[in-house]
């Protein structure tokens, strides 16, 4: 059970140092110098799913946690 926990505890950690990464890939884009350099880089949808991972993920691992 302890290793259920810390593995959903790596990865909620990783999913959220994505989701920090992408914001921060995000607030540069929308603070560009030139407007038409836009990249291919959909880093709004990044954020959102590393987030969600993140949340379920560190979610599950404290109901696992409190649950024991």
């Amino acid at each position: 059970m302890d290793d259920q926990r810390l593995l959903l505890v790596a990865i909620g950690g990783i999913a959220l140092a994505v989701a920090a990464f992408a914001w921060s890939g995000d607030h540069r884009r929308m603070r560009r110098r030139n407007p038409d350099a836009v990249g291919c880089m959909p880093w709004t949808s990044v954020f959102f799913w590393a987030l969600l991972a993140a949340c379920v993920a560190l979610g599950a691992a404290v109901r696992a946690w409190l649950g024991r």
